[in-house]
Parts: C-alpha cells; structure tokens; sequence
C-alpha cells in the first residue's frame, strides 16, 4: 500500500462539516478505511474509521478554543452504541482538564488533527 505523506495539518477548513470530510480523506491517505456519518441521529460519530480489525469512532471538533466535556461523554457513548473498539475526539484547540480526565476513564482518545499520520499507532498502545 503507497502512503501518501504530503500532510499539511494547516490546510484543514474551517467550517465544521468541511473539516470531518478533511480529516476523514486524510486518515484514507493513511491506509484506514472512513464513513462520514451525516445528520442528526449519529450519535455524535462524526467519522467511522478502521483499519487492521480496529474500528475508531471519531468526534472532530473545529475550534479555537480547548473542546470540553461534552465531545468526550457523547464519542464514548456513540463508540459504544455502534460498537466500536476506540472512541476517539480529534480538536483543533486543544482539551479542557475537566475533558483530559473524562477521557482518561472512559477510554476516550483525544488527540490533535496534527496527530492523524500516527493515529494507527496510538490504537495499537
């Protein structure tokens, strides 16, 4: 499989919807297979990524401003809901403290869309 690695994480939009089809297109540049869920009724899964039998539910959050609590409670029960092996937030302004400890108990990744070249090997940890 070629890997294309031309990734420039500031090239991401800035409109919400825009962003998950961005981060979705570029986790396929990294070998994983994603379905963008649309619309209400997702569970808060904006993104459904695999690879090597590992399914990621995937909440992206565009904004300036560290993602809270919420993003982390609603990714951890939409994960569950479609049964999914990790439960994962990809921000772009970073985590509350209040998030970085719901996450840490619940299994939740929370990661920066700098991240998505390595993501595979935090799901393998």
């Amino acid at each position: 499989v070629s890997m294309s690695t031309d990734f420039n994480p500031d090239t991401h939009p800035e409109n919400g919807h825009d962003f998950e089809n961005w981060v979705a297109e570029h986790l396929q540049r990294f070998g994983w297979n994603t379905k963008v869920t649309t619309g209400s009724g997702d569970q808060g899964v904006d993104i459904i990524a695999s690879l090597e039998g590992q399914t990621v539910g995937i909440q992206c959050k565009r904004f300036k401003k560290p993602v809270g609590n919420k993003a982390v409670q609603e990714i951890a029960a939409g994960a569950k809901h479609y049964g999914l092996t990790h439960a994962m937030v990809i921000g772009t302004g970073g985590y509350t403290k209040s998030a970085k400890e719901l996450a840490t108990s619940t299994g939740v990744l929370l990661v920066s869309h700098r991240d998505i070249p390595s993501l595979s090997k935090l799901i393998k940890s």
